[in-house]
């Protein structure tokens, strides 16, 4: 019997904002604007997903797009069960042509709040594009520390990790850490297991988004699982991009069973054609996990997230109820503990 994935409370914590348009949205704004519609995947190799992920965000021709974005996104998480979201936008990837990026920031941010209800709310992760001059990466720096009180809760690092390693950014994360935000950075998808390890050891890394590379280094792993480092999978975006070959064989079943905490996302619904409901329903006919794993992988995604305190209090109290009807117990012996930081 499958569980109720859609009242299972969770949280999406590995989410693009441009990835996450709505299809009908951006079918519209390409008329709008005159502009061709992204390709939808597969990709071969993640060269190629970027230059489609380019065309996503030419989509977009206002600000005002922008705002409508963030709100759908916002109303689109509540109906899949998630309470809260962490969402990637890289605001200097836009170069000015929406106008300073403190508005395009905060035209995703007022759209985001105007999609909040009780049930559901979001935050941005302002990305740092690795391929951009360090002028941008700077800037962006800048603009998640002016506004982390403001719908902020992380710096993020995306791009090309090859050429670009987590080395080249060790200041700018230690400033955001020590202002108080997660560091959230991908690795391990475009690169290996030493890209994982550069994350989390030199970047401080709190979640690292993807780092399914990491099982190239047994010992990574188990390092991982001890220091409570958490890896924001998705499955479905990894055979899209080519990470992996199949879900058959993508690594997930060797890192939890590790335990290194994980939690499930979508990544770019976009072009990869799945929800993060999706995500739970294959991870469950996969690796035929039952319903109180399938909880613990809930859990962890809203313990691991920048949730604000009361909001996520009242998501776990709902999700002990879904444990307890779904004929499992309410403790989670999920590993790392929660950052104070997380407190707010």
């Amino acid at each position: 019997m499958t569980p109720d994935l859609l009242g299972l409370p969770k949280a999406e914590l590995h989410l693009h904002l441009e990835g996450a348009i709505r299809p009908s949205t951006a079918a519209e704004m390409a008329d709008l604007h005159g502009r061709p519609a992204p390709p939808a995947g597969p990709f071969h190799g993640l060269g190629e997903f970027v230059h489609a992920y380019e065309r996503a965000r030419d989509l977009i021709g206002s600000l005002d797009d922008l705002h409508r974005i963030g709100r759908e996104l916002v109303e689109d998480a509540a109906a899949q069960g998630v309470v809260w979201s962490e969402v990637y936008l890289i605001p200097p990837s836009y170069s000015g042509r929406l106008g300073p990026a403190e508005g395009v920031l905060e035209a995703v941010l007022d759209g985001m709040r105007a999609g909040t209800t009780e049930n559901s709310a979001a935050g941005v992760i302002v990305g740092i594009n690795r391929g951009l001059p360090m002028a941008a990466a700077e800037e962006s720096l800048e603009l998640a520390l002016a506004y982390r009180d403001a719908g902020v809760v992380g710096l993020g690092l995306a791009g090309d990790e090859a050429n670009h390693p987590p080395e080249h950014f060790t200041d700018l994360f230690r400033r955001a850490r020590t202002a108080g935000l997660l560091a959230v950075p991908h690795g391990g998808e475009g690169a290996g297991a030493a890209s994982v390890r550069a994350c989390a050891e030199t970047l401080g890394a709190h979640r690292i988004s993807h780092g399914v590379r990491a099982v190239e280094d047994p010992r990574l792993l188990r390092e991982l699982a001890e220091k409570g480092v958490c890896l924001d999978v998705c499955p479905t975006s990894n055979v899209v991009l080519q990470v992996s070959p199949s879900l058959a064989e993508h690594p997930l079943p060797a890192i939890m069973a590790e335990g290194v905490p994980v939690t499930l996302s979508s990544d770019c619904p976009l072009f990869c054609g799945t929800t993060v409901v999706e995500e739970y329903q294959r991870v469950h006919e996969w690796l035929s996990l039952d319903a109180r794993a399938l909880a613990d992988l809930a859990e962890a995604s809203l313990r691991f997230s920048a949730c604000p305190a009361p909001r996520r209090t009242a998501a776990l109290a709902r999700l002990a109820d879904w444990r307890q009807g779904h004929g499992g117990d309410a403790s989670w012996p999920g590993r790392g503990p929660v950052s104070g930081v997380l407190e707010h």
